[in-house]
């Protein structure tokens, strides 16, 4: 269940934090989210069924981080993972909720920035983190630190963003540069986590209305270590 003093701590942990972009971070991506369609598209994204696929070989206990609509956490949940999710944004927690419900899935979802959420020591087996390009450079630190902190050993996190190169495209994303990830960024945040896979490349995308066409993109999946 979603509460107002969640909302209220929302706003004034992200007015006291967040870049001009998102002083208000729930107001601006309730903007955003406040809309029939799902903004996103009610598919996963297609970096992530690839790789559960190839590391997550039975039932984990999975953290997304910036779940939106639901998207992501309700595929994951419909191919039995226990999935926990939190989200800045009210409305879109709230058509998450529907979605699952209509997938006949239970998800358990918190309304919470990334600085707020209560995170757990040593407590998933993988964590995902699906264009979470939210987060300034400090912000962003504080993230990934937190991620592997919530990690078992031998956790793995998935993550899919945009490189730099996504500028010249402009076909989703920030427009911030310093939001946007290179190979050489993403090896200093996973600095103590074994690199599985990292690449960059060029795909097209169909994420709904918001990432549609040629993207520059960078994947990842790191393993904590045991």
């Amino acid at each position: 269940m979603i509460y107002a003093a969640a909302l209220k701590a929302v706003n004034q942990r992200t007015q006291k934090i967040t870049p001009m972009a998102f002083e208000n971070a729930n107001q601006f991506w309730n903007e955003r989210f406040d809309k029939e369609e799902f903004i996103f598209g009610k598919l996963p994204n297609t970096y992530l069924v690839e790789k559960v696929a190839e590391y997550l070989h039975q039932p984990q206990n999975i953290l997304c981080i910036a779940d939106g609509e639901g998207r992501n956490g309700v595929w994951l949940a419909k191919q039995g993972h226990s999935v926990d999710g939190f989200d800045v944004s009210d409305i879109a927690l709230k058509k998450a909720q529907e979605f699952a419900a209509e997938n006949k899935v239970s998800i358990n979802y918190e309304l919470s920035d990334a600085d707020s959420y209560h995170w757990q020591a040593n407590t998933y087996d993988a964590v995902v983190a699906i264009f979470i390009q939210f987060a300034d450079p400090e912000m962003r630190a504080r993230l990934f630190k937190n991620i592997v902190t919530s990690l078992k050993p031998g956790g793995v996190l998935i993550l899919q963003g945009y490189t730099q190169k996504q500028l010249e495209y402009k076909t989703g994303g920030p427009i911030l540069l310093d939001h946007l990830y290179s190979e050489q960024l993403v090896r200093d945040l996973v600095s103590n986590l074994e690199i599985l896979e990292l690449k960059s490349y060029e795909a097209n995308l169909n994420e709904g209305t918001r990432h549609v066409g040629i993207s520059a993109l960078l994947g990842l999946v790191a393993k904590k270590l045991d």
